[in-house]
């Protein structure tokens, strides 16, 4: 089996920073969304995210790199009657799992999307029996993937879902989420040994009609008419949040961009990004009126609009 770092094609010195960057590239090139004809993509898609779940949890990464469990998060069986590697402590000959520490706190804001998953830090009381005096396995994780409205990303407002038991809980959205981000929700997995394995819910942000996102501004289109564009004036603007007042300069071109602060999408390290408005101006077809006026205009015109391009 691969070697998770080989996975994410980084080198097993790699600080957590270029981790997470290996992982969002491979995620987003991989990503089911954008490969449904490809089953092989799908199968990529969750090993990079399952390595992403290790290696971005200190304490698993720690294991790992020791060799006290193996890729899937499993303890590794050191041949001696306990599981974990040389560095593992614990009883070496008495049939337990040595020093093993299931668990440890819940991996990085991408978590894994695999089920059978060994601990996730929480319990907190032994589980005796057949397992040296340590934690026993929790239970599978469930994987939910929740679709949820442009708008509603950017304004974070909570999403209802139902999850396999029946129960329906309202899911608060993160700061800085966007498509592919992976919520954990403790406890909502299925029933094992050691306790519930975990409900991971993949976020699917669907596209809107006229919005677009770059990082965590919003980028709009919009249409103005060529009086608006010359004389200026207030119009309507769509936000994510509803209309708003924006002023039109007078003379404004086609392509010239207004900012709206604050009302794009909510960042990860506080704050949001901002609304980036890019004029369009609009012509009615076939307009005699505006056909004469243009041809009475253009016998004064002296403006050389390519002057600069040197034609």
């Amino acid at each position: 089996m691969a070697d998770l770092y080989e996975k994410l094609g980084v080198t097993r010195n790699a600080d957590e920073a270029a981790i997470k960057k290996a992982y969002r590239s491979l995620a987003k090139k991989y990503h089911p969304d954008h490969n449904k004809d490809n089953p092989q993509a799908a199968e990529r898609f969750s090993e990079v995210s399952a390595a992403y779940d290790i290696l971005s949890d200190k304490e698993k990464r720690g294991q790992y790199d020791r060799g006290e469990i193996d890729e899937q998060g499993n303890p590794r069986f050191n041949g001696a009657g306990g599981f974990g590697g040389a560095g593992a402590g614990g009883n070496r000959g008495g049939g337990g799992f040595g020093g093993f520490n299931f668990g440890g706190g819940g991996g990085g804001d991408f978590g894994d999307i695999f089920e059978g998953i060994f601990g996730g830090g929480g319990g907190g009381r032994s589980q005796r029996g057949g397992f040296g005096g340590r934690s026993a396995p929790k239970g599978s994780n469930n994987l939910y993937r929740l679709k949820v409205p442009f708008v509603d990303a950017a304004t974070l407002h909570p999403q209802r879902i139902t999850l396999g038991d029946g129960k329906t809980i309202d899911l608060k959205l993160p700061a800085g989420v966007e498509n592919g981000t992976q919520m954990r929700l403790a406890g909502k997995g299925q029933p094992g040994p050691g306790g519930a394995g975990d409900a991971i819910v993949t976020i699917d942000i669907q596209p809107h009609a006229f919005f677009q996102r770059k990082d965590d501004d919003i980028i709009l289109n919009l249409p103005i008419s060529l009086a608006e564009a010359v004389e200026g004036g207030k119009v309507k603007v769509p936000t994510a949040e509803g209309a708003v007042m924006v002023s039109i300069p007078a003379g404004a071109s086609s392509g010239k961009v207004l900012r709206l602060r604050g009302k794009g999408f909510h960042k990860k390290s506080g704050g949001r990004g901002d609304e980036l408005i890019t004029l369009m101006i609009t012509i009615p077809e076939n307009d005699s009126d505006l056909k004469q006026l243009i041809q009475k205009w253009a016998g004064k015109e002296s403006y050389n609009p390519r002057a600069a391009l040197g034609l």
